[in-house]
């Protein structure tokens, strides 16, 4: 498999999880569960190493079919986290980003710059037409990136996501290639 990596400044870097890379990933994982655990309802499935070897396999076979793209936020070495195309639509030109960040390495910008350069990849070299990132409504830090990056909010979609103990609304916020700085 190819080894795509993206520049992001001087510290940060966005490349393929390698399956080397299941180990850290898991222990960052496993050392945010309280953080992660209230937005991200898969970690219950994430208990062991070979879990996070397999996600691993998983997310680069689907980039190879051309429907996700999972990055590894490298931030001075170490990875803090990921952001990705959860979902490529080829046929319809069109994405929509997840992420998560260690708790650590929050308040920093890494985000922000992280989705700018995924969103710039996915209009440049992927030649989408539409990304969309969707946010738990009282996922306020969250929410934050793509207000900050400038996309449009485009409605709330009501019970969208079942997390652990209840239905959560998602904000959806848009992005047209046209309109991306």
């Amino acid at each position: 498999m190819e080894n795509l990596e993206l520049i992001v400044d001087e510290n940060t870097s966005l490349s393929l999880y390698q399956e080397k890379d299941a180990k850290e990933l898991f222990t960052l994982i496993n050392s945010n569960h309280t953080h992660f655990k209230e937005w991200l309802p898969w970690l219950d499935y994430n208990t062991k190493v070979e879990d996070t070897q397999k996600f691993i396999l998983e997310c680069n076979a689907n980039y190879k079919k051309g429907v996700n793209l999972t990055l590894g936020i490298h931030y001075e070495g170490k990875i803090v986290g990921s952001v990705s195309f959860n979902t490529i639509s080829p046929i319809h030109k069109k994405a929509e980003i997840g992420y998560m960040l260690s708790e650590d390495y929050t308040g920093k910008g890494i985000m922000i710059k992280c989705c700018k350069a995924l969103i710039n990849f996915g209009f440049e070299k992927l030649k989408l037409n539409r990304v969309a990132i969707l946010c738990a409504t009282e996922n306020i830090k969250s929410r934050a990136v793509p207000e900050k990056l400038g996309f449009k909010l485009e409605g709330i979609l009501e019970q969208n996501e079942w997390l652990l103990d209840r239905f959560v609304d998602h904000a959806h916020y848009g992005m047209l290639n046209e309109n991306w700085k």
